[in-house]
């Protein structure tokens, strides 16, 4: 099927409401701001040293990574309906309850495995998710053996380059886009679990498949030269 085009998403349609990566951005109406260091950031990092970190050395950074594009979106999956500090402040433990995001090892977890993991405290303890990390490692170890591998597939949908928009407020920024409803589609139809659009756009700007900086925040053109 033809897939649609990757433009940058004009700015004529915003959506009502911030961007979804990370959830529950706090003044999602505002512009940028002007931050320690009189560095001009996104808002949604607020004050939080761990959220600002990510921010400035992660968000839109484009991964090309198979492995680590994995864990990304395993852990876009886990956030969905909590604040994306949420799961910053517990990603050390995620990455050791799950042996590194290694999709290697996890295609492997048995139903004992999925028991110790519930009872992990330190992690997002949803059963559905649990499964479907393994699910997702087992579709993930295909598309490797199979074809042109994760990244490949992944970045083919932005032909190869990240989409640089152009925003200038939070409430510019889509929730969703047509680009994100096609991934979220293939996604699903090989397998992977908790990928909708919404997740699925979450994921494409922090893995900078997407730049969605605000054009106001130093990071906008730092990404843009990557």
């Amino acid at each position: 099927p033809t897939r649609p085009r990757a433009t940058a998403h004009p700015r004529s349609h915003p959506h009502p409401g911030p961007p979804p990566a990370p959830s529950h951005l706090p003044n999602a109406g505002c512009r940028g701001r002007m931050s320690a260091g009189n560095l001009t950031r996104c808002p949604w990092p607020g004050t939080d040293p761990l959220d600002v970190a990510y921010h400035d050395e992660e968000w839109g950074v484009p991964e090309y990574d198979a492995r680590a594009l994995y864990e990304k979106l395993i852990l876009d999956g886990f956030q969905a309906g909590l604040a994306w500090i949420t799961i910053l402040r517990k990603r050390d433990a995620f990455r050791a309850a799950f042996d590194g995001f290694e999709p290697e090892k996890i295609a492997r977890y048995d139903a004992k495995k999925v028991e110790v993991l519930m009872a992990d405290a330190g992690i997002v303890r949803n059963r559905l998710k649990i499964e479907g990390t393994i699910r997702s490692a087992q579709v993930w170890l295909d598309m490797m053996e199979t074809g042109p591998g994760f990244s490949a597939f992944l970045w083919d949908f932005v032909d190869g380059k990240p989409v640089l928009n152009r925003f200038k407020a939070m409430n510019d920024v889509p929730a969703k886009t047509p680009l994100s409803r096609a991934m979220s589609k293939e996604l699903k139809a090989r397998g992977f679990k908790f990928c909708g659009p919404t997740i699925v756009y979450a994921f494409m700007q922090a893995t900078g498949l997407v730049n969605d900086h605000l054009t106001s925040c130093h990071r906008h053109k730092a990404c843009a030269a990557l």
